[in-house]
């Protein structure tokens, strides 16, 4: 349970305003492998508004059976979710801001780069923030999102 925890993530976004698309959980020491299988089949069930339902069997284990020095067991968990649509957005705001002013700007044009990579770069970050709009709706969302949507698009 703790590997889904938000106060063990390496970036400060709460994962429960998004959902898990994958996920790969490497677990080291002494785990049965049937137990861990149907552990992890019980915290997916447990917490199943947080991954999406239209990826089945979207959690792959693997298992180090050789134990660290200091712990018996440990894991780790590397999560595609979207809620890092958050920290995108933070980090959007805080280019757009400095481009604003044009702090720092002078290093780099002096460098020989052009005023226009930075716009574009504004842009390409402002794109990816918007991709991930469609599929960020977490376990808070009320609406989900109909496939009827998204059938004349093509992928």
């Amino acid at each position: 349970q703790q590997l889904i925890n938000r106060y063990n993530a390496l970036c400060s976004i709460d994962l429960h305003h998004g959902r898990y698309h994958t996920a790969a959980c490497c677990f080291r020491g002494r785990v049965p492998s049937s137990e861990l299988e149907a552990h992890m089949l019980q915290v997916q069930d447990r917490n199943s508004p947080y991954f999406t339902e239209w990826i089945p069997n979207n959690v792959m284990t693997s298992i180090c059976h050789v134990p660290g020095r200091k712990d018996i067991r440990s894991a780790v968990l590397v999560g595609n979710t979207t809620a890092i649509q958050e920290l995108f957005s933070r980090n959007a705001e805080k280019f757009t801001q400095m481009l604003r002013r044009r702090a720092f700007l002078h290093w780099y044009t002096s460098e020989g780069m052009d005023e226009m990579e930075f716009t574009e770069a504004e842009s390409n970050a402002m794109d990816l923030v918007s991709e991930y709009q469609p599929c960020c709706c977490g376990g808070a969302c009320e609406e989900d999102f109909d496939d009827e949507e998204y059938e004349d698009e093509d992928y």
